[in-house]
């Protein structure tokens, strides 16, 4: 080990291969969870191979060193504990939760499965399928439809611009060699981080990630290929007709990463437009107006540019009036500061929320291992309450000039709807 953090009852340290290893003690019930996080999601991969991280998430369960797909779901199920990956766009995930005296066993099959998949060509081959049946059914749904063109318009060739599925072209063409090279050039001990929450003592779970993973080392470490183009501000109309019951319309702002000083002001002013049924836009636009049949607002957190998104469904009839409405709202928050007492009924519904999120032992295993896998280190659990408390009336309005200015306007419906809509 070459370094140890502290955080209350948290401690991270890094082994001698690279590995960060964070373990959340918590005594409350029997059980322990485990995230290990890959720094690489679909951002790490080639625009003309879109859909390869997912791909790799679910064929990596169906077979690893000497084991096949039944062996590994048979070892986990006859303990009753949980195993599984994912893939977001910024990493990779690998999940499992079990009681106290079965981890050391599943941690050594999530390890031998982490490092070792055989990606059997049959399984890939069944995944792929299933996947392009997903990309399938997703361009029926309206609301899939108008967040795709509008991911695609505002990002261009970045990669958040696609689906995390890929579409039916760079799927269909995924090869088990291209799962072979991504997981040779992203999975290695340096790229991991190991998050683990439960009954167990910081000092054995250390022990046992070293008895695990010790012998796993990068001979000679290379700078990991990551090349994002920059993304350009261009906005534009972009919409989808389709002969549906409701308009679906949406609002992208280009808005900053994590890592800015205005995350916690945008953070904020998305709770407060669109974050339940007390929120701005569902009183003003459902309640009040009658326009949206469901309205929200979501600003993701990202490690690269993220986007500020407001969108609603409404009556066909009503989608003119919709749109000027909900970019009315978003407008009000560049001209008018908010007052304090609303102010902070955003900050204590952030915060509430917050907290029941981290609940269980599987929540805070992702929470400080996401933390750590975004480079904001485990203390940003305790930034974060910080920041989003030190948010001024002064901030919010300032954050809502510097990015909700000139949205991305994307719909899908009625011809008709979208035409009225679009006229000046």
């Amino acid at each position: 080990m070459t370094t140890s953090q502290q955080v209350s009852h948290v401690h991270r340290t890094v082994l001698s291969n690279g590995i960060v290893v964070i373990v959340t003690e918590n005594l409350v019930a029997d059980i322990v969870a485990a995230r290990l996080f890959i720094r690489a999601g679909s951002c790490c991969e080639p625009r003309e191979k879109a859909g390869l991280a997912h791909l790799l998430s679910t064929v990596m369960t169906k077979g690893c060193d000497g084991l096949s797909s039944m062996q590994i779901a048979e070892a986990v199920e006859s303990v009753g504990a949980s195993l599984s990956a994912d893939s977001t766009s910024d990493y990779f995930l690998v999940s499992l939760k079990t009681v106290t005296a079965d981890f050391p066993e599943i941690l050594a099959l999530a390890g031998r499965m982490l490092r070792f998949p055989t990606f059997p060509e049959l399984e890939v081959e069944l995944e792929r399928r299933l996947a392009l049946q997903d990309i399938r059914s997703q361009k029926e749904q309206p609301f899939n439809i108008a967040f795709e063109q509008l991911r695609q318009a505002m990002y261009q060739n970045h990669p958040y611009a696609m689906s995390g599925l890929g579409n039916e072209t760079t799927m269909g063409n995924l090869t088990r060699d291209d799962l072979v090279q991504f997981h040779q050039t992203y999975f290695r001990p340096d790229n991991l981080v190991i998050s683990i929450a439960g009954r167990i003592a910081f000092e054995s779970a250390v022990t046992l990630v070293e008895e695990i993973f010790s012998d796993w080392q990068v001979s000679k470490p290379q700078p990991l290929p990551i090349n994002l183009p920059d993304v350009n501000f261009a906005p534009q109309h972009v919409f989808t007709p389709q002969n549906t019951q409701q308009s679906i319309l949406m609002l992208g702002y280009m808005a900053p990463s994590v890592h800015s000083s205005d995350y916690a002001s945008l953070k904020l002013l998305s709770t407060y437009l669109g974050n339940g049924l007390s929120s701005r836009l569902f009183v003003e636009l459902r309640e009040k107006r009658g326009l949206a049949y469901e309205v929200s607002a979501l600003y993701p957190t990202r490690l690269f540019p993220a986007a500020f998104v407001v969108y609603m469904g409404t009556a066909p009839e009503n989608t003119k009036t919709a749109l000027v409405e909900l970019q009315n709202e978003v407008d009000l928050l560049r001209t008018h500061k908010l007052e304090p007492a609303i102010l902070q009924a955003a900050k204590n519904k952030i915060l509430g929320q917050y907290a029941l999120g981290k609940q269980t032992n599987a929540q805070l295993a992702q929470v400080y291992g996401w933390y750590e896998t975004l480079g904001l280190g485990i203390h940003f659990d305790q930034d974060f309450q910080d920041l989003i408390t030190a948010v001024t009336t002064s901030s919010a309005m300032a954050a809502a000039c510097n990015y909700l200015r000139e949205p991305y306007i994307s719909l899908v419906g009625q011809q008709e709807a979208i035409d009225n809509a679009l006229k000046k």
